[in-house]
């Protein structure tokens, strides 16, 4: 594969510091990304931990990335979310409210949201134009941390709003790809596509050979966990395209293996408040929230 001469490769020289948090229950990993050059940080995918069975929220992982945040005296910036999770809910308003920093996400949220509006039955007061979000990140979008210019990369397929967010020599890349073991995320989510994930796997392998790969989630069989790969180690060992795979292989390998798939055991609360930028719904006039469950849909 041909490396792509992007107009940022100047500033991926940078080499941002990474903080990971891994979330056991859901298989996540949350990061703290620092500028290496001043104190100006941002946090990407962070979780709410939810008990299903009692109906409870466990915010205690957030309350980890906050307590590092604050001993090492660490300015967030950014709140970001590299797509609406599916597995798990996210703690973004939680973190955001004890630590600033603007909440971000793909403009293609709006997408997810019209069609999870619709099967939630979202009334009026669920607004599906991004609007619970401060910046919505379109293609080729830059922003900064500090002294650190990050760059916004759409690559759906996964879902529509996924972005591969590049920040130095980092790029943190969601549910895009995965460890070379763990090839590739499922396509089958409404608005999803394995061809289209292909070829955002391919902007993504466009990277710089030794660009870092920070990923969402690992799920290892028979070697340790890991949340980090690179563009030369994907290349050469993903299972699902590395190697010169064809856009046609791997889109019939990916359909086959997603009808083989159950649904993520937290899905439909995951989708409920993540479309909501990590808000649960509106209580209702007993002053209890509550979560749907829609029968014989998903």
């Amino acid at each position: 594969m041909e490396t792509v001469q992007l107009s940022f490769s100047s500033e991926m020289s940078l080499k941002p510091e990474v903080r990971h948090f891994f979330d056991a229950p859901t298989n996540t990993f949350s990061y703290i990304v620092k500028d290496p050059n001043s104190n100006a940080c941002a946090i990407i995918d962070s979780v709410m931990d939810f008990d299903y069975a009692a109906g409870r929220t466990d915010l205690s992982g957030a309350d980890q990335i906050i307590a590092e945040v604050k001993s090492r005296g660490l300015e967030v910036q950014w709140i970001i979310e590299t797509h609406v999770h599916a597995d798990h809910l996210s703690a973004a308003p939680y973190l955001q409210k004890a630590l600033g920093g603007a909440l971000g996400i793909g403009a293609h949220i709006n997408t997810v949201q019209e069609a999870f509006g619709t099967v939630f039955n979202a009334g009026a007061e669920f607004q599906r134009d991004g609007s619970q979000f401060d910046r919505l990140f379109q293609d080729g979008d830059r922003y900064q941390i500090g002294t650190m210019t990050a760059h916004a990369m759409h690559t759906p397929g996964h879902t529509p709003a996924c972005m591969t967010h590049v920040i130095g020599d980092a790029a943190f890349v969601g549910d895009t790809i995965f460890m070379p073991e763990g090839g590739s995320a499922r396509a089958d989510f409404p608005g999803g596509d394995a061809r289209t994930l292909y070829h955002s796997i391919e902007k993504v392998l466009s990277l710089p050979s030794e660009t870092r790969l920070f990923m969402c989630h690992d799920y290892p069989d028979g070697r340790e966990l890991s949340c980090v790969s690179s563009v030369a180690d994907e290349r050469e060992r993903n299972i699902h395209v590395g190697k010169g795979k064809t856009e046609d292989e791997f889109v019939a390998m990916r359909e086959a293996r997603d009808k083989t798939l159950g649904m993520p055991r937290l899905i439909l609360p995951s989708l409920q408040v993540n479309m909501r930028a990590g808000h649960l719904p509106p209580a209702e006039a007993n002053g209890t929230v509550f979560l749907k469950v829609p029968l014989n849909i998903l």
